[in-house]
C-alpha cells in the first residue's frame, strides 16, 4: 500500500470525524439549552472548547516530541468517542456537567489532531513537492463534510432525538481512529524536549527555557508576522460567525435561516472549487502556492466577507460568497504548507502556536464582537474586524515581495544571466517554488 493510497483512507476518515463533529456542533448546542434551558449555558459551552482548545495548543508540540503522531492522533479519536458514550448514559443529575466535559474534551483532542495530522503526518508522508496536493485535498474535504453536517444537523436530530445524533459523532471518530491506525509506524525517534537551550556571548549554556515555537517565527519575521495574521484572521471569523445570524434575521424574520444555509453551502462550493485549481495547477507547474497567495488570499476573503453584509443582490451575494471561500481556501492551504517547510524539531511546536494564537483570536473576537453587535450593525462590527485583518495582509505582501526583491538582487550579483539564464530558477524555470 503507497503513502499517498494511506493518507488518502486517513482524510477519508478525517472527512466523516468532521462531519460528525459539525453535525455535534449544531446538535450539542442545542441539547445545552434544552438541558440547561438557560442562553448563558450555550455561551459557556462554546468558551469551555476554545479555552481547552486554547491550552492545547501549548501542549502539544512537546506531546508530539515524545510519543508518536500515529499513536495520539488514535487516541484522541477513541477518547472522544468514550466521552459521547458517557453522555448518552449518564443519569439526568450528572447530565450538565458531562456536556462540560466532553466540550472541554473536544477543544483538546481536536486541536492535538489537527496539529498532529498537519505538522507530522502530512510532512512524513507526502513528498514535499506533493504537499500542496495534500493539503488542498485535506481541505476541501473537510468543507464538503462540513456543509454535509450542519445540512444534516437539523434532519437528524428531529427525526432521530439528540442520542442518535450523539451515536452517530461517536461512530466517525471509530472510523478515523480505524483510519489513522492504517498509517505506517514512523521511523523517527522522538524528540527529548519541546524547547531549546541557547548560549550566551562568550559561549556558556544559558539556562532559560525557549519554547521552539517562538526559535521559529524569531527565525523568520515573515513566518511571525503570518502567524500574527492568522490571529487576525480568527478574529475577523468570529465577526462574521456572529454577525450572519442576527444579519440573516433582519433580511427575513420568517426564515433567518435562509441566508445562512446559502451563504455557507456557496461559501463551501467555492472552497472545493479552488481546492482544484489548486491540486491540477501544483501538479503541472511543480510550484507551491505560496506565501503570496496567502497574503493576496487574506485580502480577497476579508474583502468578500465585508461585502457579505452590505444588502447586495443576491446574485451578487452569491459570487461573492463563492470569492470568499475561494479565497479562504487558498489561504488555508498556503499557510499550512508554509509552516511545513520549517525543520522537524520545530514544525509541531509552530502548528501548536498557531493552534493557540488562532483559538485566541477567535475566542477575543466573540466576546468582542457580541458587544459591538448590540450598539453597531453588522456591515460596521464585520468591515472593522476583516478591515484589520485586510491592513495586516497589506503589511504582509509588502514584505514578502521586499524579500523577493532582494533575494532576486543577491542572486543576479553573484550569477550574470548572460552566464546562467536559469540561475534563480535552480536551472529550470519550473524548479522554483513558492515562498
Amino acid at each position: 500500500m503507497t503513502r499517498e493510497r494511506r493518507y488518502r483512507i486517513l482524510i477519508g476518515g478525517y472527512a466523516l470525524s468532521s462531519y460528525g463533529t459539525y453535525l455535534n456542533m449544531v446538535a450539542l448546542n442545542l441539547y445545552v439549552y434544552a438541558v440547561t434551558e438557560r442562553a448563558v449555558a450555550v455561551g459557556a459551552f462554546m468558551a469551555v472548547r476554545l479555552a481547552a482548545g486554547f491550552v492545547a495548543g501549548l501542549v502539544v508540540g512537546p506531546v508530539l516530541a515524545r510519543w508518536s503522531a500515529r499513536g495520539v492522533m488514535f487516541w484522541v479519536n477513541v477518547v472522544q468517542a468514550a466521552v459521547l458514550v458517557v453522555l448518552v448514559t449518564v443519569p439526568d443529575g450528572l447530565r450538565t456537567a458531562t456536556l462540560f466535559v466532553v466540550s472541554a474534551v473536544g477543544g483538546v483532542t481536536g486541536t492535538v489532531f489537527v496539529v498532529a495530522l498537519r505538522g507530522s503526518v502530512i510532512p512524513e508522508m507526502v513528498a514535499e513537492e506533493r504537499r500542496t496536493w495534500a493539503n488542498s485535498l485535506m481541505v476541501s474535504w473537510r468543507s464538503l463534510a462540513m456543509v454535509a453536517g450542519f445540512a444534516s444537523a437539523g434532519v437528524v436530530v428531529s427525526l432521530l432525538g439528540y442520542t442518535a445524533a450523539f451515536l452517530v459523532d461517536m461512530v466517525t471518530f471509530l472510523v478515523c481512529a480505524v483510519a489513522v491506525a492504517q498509517l505506517p509506524v514512523s521511523s523517527a525517534e522522538p524528540e527529548a524536549s519541546g524547547e531549546t537551550v541557547e548560549e550566551d556571548g562568550a559561549g556558556r549554556e544559558d539556562r532559560r527555557r525557549v519554547p521552539r515555537a517562538l526559535v521559529a517565527l524569531a527565525a523568520a519575521p515573515v513566518l511571525g508576522l503570518m502567524v500574527l495574521l492568522r490571529a487576525v484572521d480568527a478574529l475577523g471569523s468570529s465577526s462574521h460567525n456572529a454577525a450572519l445570524p442576527v444579519y440573516s434575521t433582519e433580511l427575513d424574520t420568517d426564515s433567518p435561516a435562509v441566508f445562512v444555509s446559502v451563504f455557507w453551502c456557496v461559501w463551501a462550493v467555492g472552497n472545493v472549487l479552488v481546492q482544484q485549481v489548486i491540486q491540477r495547477w501544483t501538479s503541472r507547474s511543480g510550484r507551491a502556492v505560496g506565501a503570496l497567495g496567502f497574503g493576496f488570499g487574506t485580502i480577497a476573503m476579508s474583502a468578500g466577507f465585508i461585502l457579505a453584509f452590505a444588502g447586495l443582490p443576491w446574485a451578487a451575494t452569491v459570487l461573492v460568497g463563492l470569492v470568499a471561500g475561494a479565497a479562504d481556501g487558498l489561504t488555508e492551504v498556503s499557510y499550512t504548507s508554509h509552516l511545513q517547510t520549517l525543520p522537524d524539531a520545530l514544525r509541531t511546536h509552530a502548528f501548536g502556536l498557531s493552534a493557540t494564537v488562532e483559538s485566541l483570536g477567535f475566542g477575543v473576537g466573540m466576546v468582542a464582537v457580541g458587544a459591538a453587535l448590540e450598539a453597531y450593525s453588522p456591515l460596521v462590527v464585520v468591515a472593522v474586524a476583516h478591515g484589520v485583518a485586510i491592513a495586516i495582509a497589506v503589511v504582509f505582501v509588502a514584505m514578502v515581495l521586499r524579500e523577493r526583491a532582494g533575494a532576486k538582487a543577491e542572486k543576479g550579483a553573484e550569477s550574470p544571466r548572460s552566464l546562467l539564464p536559469f540561475a534563480q530558477s535552480g536551472g529550470h524555470p519550473r524548479a522554483q517554488e513558492g515562498d
